[in-house]
């Protein structure tokens, strides 16, 4: 029975191990999760395209050992004993002071263990956040809808064009073939020249008819060296570059939200943590994504990220607004045949009686059509006439999605719901 090796030639930084720290992301997955789930709390949407660093108590990483314990009476003599006498019981030093040996951190418990700490990559952040997460009927931009190339340099090959020649390699392969071809027709010529030096030297009868074969032959070598081209079309070499095609890998990432009185911090902050969840799981899929930030009450306007999550308004509240110039936008800087466009919408559910119907509207004739996806999702729990509205589209528009969300601890399983793969348990 033959004894078959597997070799991981997988490259890994210096002292690193990426076995060893695979079954550790393992073993600690439960832990590194809710650290991440934390991490979203302190950023921006843009900021979410970092690592993190994770803090796992030590106490946590230590193995069971077996060990034998204090058995039976012993007396214990501590030298320097001024406070003390026998059966009295002694406290542990308050804020971590005294203990070990080894010194260690101080902490409030008394237990001087430090935390360890490790730095969770960019692949790693993501994939906690996203395991068993894809796109919902994920359809790119085809390669026949917007063909794009990337050029890549191949080395180089015997024809081309004039303006791809490579000089200095052409005439390296020039001098070589030269060199290699002449070598020993040089050798003999050399040979030959010096016997004819010798023989200019000699005085005998056979000298003059040696002398001119000598001759002969040293002409006819010159005539064969000078007849090697200096540069033959089998020196050439030309730059090869092809053409490699690849998929669209450009999204655009809409944020709509209400910013009315109704509106109030906490709905915000729960508005943010979708909108946060939702650009970091498109940076798994593109390349490149744009973000627009569309707020609106009676009246919508595109505006940067500090405004949009921590401006006040006041007033009622006209959810089209924000659709129609949510569509403006699109038409004109983001093309469908160029970007794939998505949409997540955030609001409490209040909206003017008659504009609800008319937001329904605009999503199944206009929004809809252009994006791949769109998302509503609520933060407040009353289900007003925006909410049965777009319950209607549920069943019509396959790629539109509606949740709701109203503690902080709900956004995770309410995202996950939204984006989770097909057949997958909820």
């Amino acid at each position: 029975m033959s004894l078959q090796q597997i070799i991981d030639r997988r490259l890994s930084g210096k002292n690193k191990s990426i076995g060893n720290r695979e079954r550790f992301l393992r073993r600690h997955k439960e832990q590194i999760r809710e650290a991440v789930k934390r991490a979203v709390d302190g950023r921006g949407i843009r900021d979410m395209e970092r690592g993190e660093e994770v803090h796992i108590p030590k106490k946590d990483l230590s193995e069971p050992i077996f060990s034998h314990g204090d058995g039976g009476v012993r007396e214990v003599v501590r030298p320097g004993n001024q406070e003390y006498v026998k059966g009295d019981r002694v406290a542990k030093p308050k804020g971590g002071q005294g203990g070990g040996a080894g010194g260690g951190q101080a902490s409030d418990s008394g237990e001087g263990e430090d935390d360890f700490v490790f730095h969770l990559s960019k692949e790693e952040f993501m994939q906690v956040f996203f395991d068993d997460l894809a796109l919902p009927n994920l359809a790119r931009t085809t390669l026949a809808d917007t063909p794009e190339y990337k050029t890549h340099r191949a080395g180089f090959v015997s024809d081309g064009t004039p303006t791809n020649l490579h000089v200095v390699r052409s005439m390296r392969g020039a001098l070589g073939r030269r060199i290699a071809l002449g070598m020993s027709k040089r050798r003999e010529l050399h040979e030959l020249e010096a016997r004819e030096q010798e023989l200019l030297k000699e005085d005998r009868p056979e000298t003059p008819r040696l002398l001119a074969e000598t001759r002969e032959c040293i002409a006819a070598l010159r005539a064969r060296l000078e007849a090697i081209p200096f540069l033959d079309p089998l020196d050439l070499r030309y730059r090869s570059r092809v053409r490699v095609p690849v998929p669209t890998t450009r999204a655009v990432m809409f944020c709509l939200m209400d910013v009315s009185g109704s509106m109030d911090e906490a709905r915000k902050d729960l508005a943010k943590r979708f909108f946060i969840l939702l650009y970091l799981f498109l940076t798994r899929h593109y390349e490149k994504i744009d973000v627009v930030f569309i707020r609106h009450h009676t009246q919508a306007q595109e505006v940067d990220e500090q405004n949009f999550f921590h401006a006040t308004e006041t007033g009622g509240t006209v959810v089209s607004s924000a659709l129609v110039l949510m569509e403006q936008i699109i038409r004109e800087r983001y093309s469908p045949t160029e970007w794939n466009i998505y949409g997540a919408q955030a609001s409490d559910g209040d909206n003017w009686h008659h504009d609800s119907g008319r937001c329904r509207e605009l999503l199944s004739a206009k929004i809809l059509p252009l994006c791949r996806y769109f998302a509503y999702v609520q933060v407040a729990e009353p289900e007003q006439n925006l909410w049965e509205e777009y319950e209607r589209l549920v069943e019509e528009q396959p790629h539109f999605a509606m949740r709701k969300a109203v503690e902080a601890s709900q956004i995770y399983p309410v995202f996950r719901d939204l984006f989770k793969k097909e057949g997958a348990s909820a």
